[in-house]
């Protein structure tokens, strides 16, 4: 009970963040990547914002056995750069850019996101079906020729 707690908790808080930060708002972070044109740079203060604590936090982490829950602390994340790593970040990047959507904020945006959210998140979700598949179709190795 105390995980849902918790899971409700800092979901929310999240949510809040991302709707107060203007992650939510399509306009503004397009307006965020469009550096040639009307660039936006106020988003680099969310990001700031969320990468200065996450780094402290991993840090925490770092010397701790279990969370606060007492479940085991998850394994640090892969530093390889590899073609599924590019491939990915590619995908995301268009997305966010051509939607001003990432997962995040379009589930925080629901309640009034409009025609164009459940077109974005119908979309999302078509991508995160065929997924596993490339994964599989990336991971075969390249035959040599």
């Amino acid at each position: 009970m105390a995980r849902l707690i918790f899971a409700f908790v800092a979901g929310g808080l999240f949510g809040a963040g991302l709707f107060v930060s203007g992650m939510t708002d399509t306009t503004k972070v397009q307006g965020w990547l469009d550096v040639f044109g009307n660039w936006d740079p106020t988003l680099a203060f969310v990001m700031g914002g969320a990468m200065i604590p996450m780094a402290l936090a991993w840090l925490v982490a770092q010397r701790r056995r279990s969370s606060v829950l007492g479940t085991p602390m998850p394994p640090k994340p892969s530093t390889e750069i590899d073609r599924k790593l590019v491939l990915g970040s590619v995908m995301f990047g268009m997305g966010w850019g051509l939607a001003g959507l990432c997962p995040g904020p379009s589930i925080a945006a629901i309640s009034y996101g409009g025609a164009g959210l459940f077109i974005f998140l119908a979309a999302m979700l078509t991508g995160m079906a065929i997924a596993p598949f490339l994964r599989a179709r990336l991971d075969k190795p390249v035959p040599a020729e």
